[in-house]
Order: C-alpha cells, then sequence, then structure tokens
C-alpha cells in the first residue's frame, strides 16, 4: 500500500463525506416520522389502515434499496403526468430522488422497531395514563411514544449505521458521496486497494460515532428513568 498515495486523496474523500453525511440525516430525519407513522398504523384495529402499513413495510423491505433507487430516479421520470406535475421540480434531480428513496426505505425499517416497541408497552401503563385524565393523544405523546423511543433504541441504533452505509447506493444516480468520488478516482489512477482502505476507513470512523452517541443516549435515558 502506498501510503503518499492515500493521504493524498483522503482530503477529496473526507469532502466527499459530507455529501454521505448528509444524505444520512435527511433521510433518517424524514425517515423517522415515516416510521412511527406507519407503526402507529400497524397497531390500528382498522384494517385497511393496518394493510396499508403492513404492506408498505413488506415492499420496501423485501426489495433491494438498489432497485427503489432505480424505479424512482428512473421509473418516474417515464410517467407523462409526473413530469408535467409540480412534483417533477423535485423528481428531476437525483439528490432528491435519493433521499426520497432512502426516506422510504428507512421508514419501513422504522416502522417496524417502532410497531414492535409500541406493542412491548405494558397496557397497565396505558390504562393508568388514561385514569388519570389523558386522552388518546397525550397517552401517545407523553407515555406511549418515551417509552417507545427508549426500547427502540438499540435497534434503531443499527438501522441508522445501516442507512448510512446504503447511501453509498447514491453514486449510481450519478452523485458524488463517499463513494461515487472514490469509485471516479479508481477510474482515472487505476489504485483501488488505497481509495477503498481510506474510504471504508472514513465509514468505519462513522459507525464508530453513531454507536457511542447511541449509547451516550441509551445512558442517559436510563439515568433519566432511574431517577
Amino acid at each position: 500500500m502506498d501510503l503518499d498515495f492515500a493521504l493524498e486523496h483522503m482530503p477529496r474523500l473526507l469532502k466527499a463525506a459530507k455529501l454521505t453525511i448528509e444524505l444520512t440525516i435527511f433521510s433518517l430525519f424524514f425517515g423517522i416520522f415515516v416510521g412511527v407513522f406507519f407503526a402507529v398504523l400497524r397497531t390500528s384495529k382498522n384494517k385497511i389502515l393496518f394493510f396499508i402499513s403492513y404492506y408498505y413495510s413488506y415492499v420496501f423491505r423485501g426489495t433491494p434499496l438498489l432497485v427503489q433507487i432505480f424505479i424512482i430516479y428512473f421509473g418516474l421520470a417515464q410517467v407523462e403526468w409526473i413530469r408535467e406535475s409540480f412534483l417533477w421540480v423535485f423528481l428531476k434531480e437525483p439528490y432528491s430522488c435519493a433521499i426520497l428513496a432512502f426516506t422510504l426505505n428507512t421508514g419501513a425499517y422504522s416502522s417496524e422497531i417502532f410497531r414492535s416497541a409500541f406493542e412491548t408497552i405494558n397496557k397497565g401503563i396505558v390504562e393508568a395514563a388514561e385514569g388519570l385524565g389523558l386522552n388518546k393523544v397525550q397517552t401517545f405523546f407523553k407515555v406511549k411514544l418515551p417509552i417507545a423511543i427508549k426500547q427502540s433504541l438499540p435497534a434503531y441504533g443499527n438501522e441508522m449505521i445501516l442507512m448510512m452505509k446504503g447511501t453509498s447506493l447514491a453514486s449510481t444516480v450519478t452523485l458524488l458521496d463517499l463513494t461515487g468520488v472514490a469509485k471516479h478516482i479508481i477510474s482515472t489512477t487505476f489504485r483501488p486497494v488505497e481509495v477503498f482502505i481510506v474510504a471504508g476507513s472514513i465509514y468505519l470512523l462513522m459507525t464508530f460515532i453513531i454507536h457511542n452517541l447511541i449509547k451516550i443516549l441509551e445512558k442517559k435515558l436510563d439515568h433519566k428513568s432511574n431517577t
């Protein structure tokens, strides 16, 4: 391995990592709302809402993320009414399509994580909240959601890491994220080993940061619940 070559291209890869971080943050931000929304639908007694949530999760968890990106980026462009609508302002951009695909994908996995957390909540806690006079909305936001977040945090931390690594597929729709820039450098230098070692190290660093942030948050929530 040529260390000088690796150090020479590290600043360029670190700069590209900013786009990877940006895609991850936006996808997780929107995805968590999508996940909670469909998790609530999944726990609904209404069969229509239940099946909508079930099949959304089934489709996006059952198909490769790469296929989802291609369908959204290339497939929607073939639909005439979309090209003629206001949606085309966003869907014609690879950046918007990538975030939409990542959001829907992580939302599907997140919905299963939160659904499981909601279902493990002790019914006695919910009944106690209702006995204190809280309505269903207040019970959800003040009792059920905080408990679900705490219980789902370890699993959601894994989803955050998977989503961060999944953003590497953004390079397939011309976005120059960390993987995209790494591929471009390799295509011009024909030195894949050094480039991928540096890129992999950056991904590993981001994974380390996410992992430790989740651990810190878990400890804070545990400390808060014990006091």
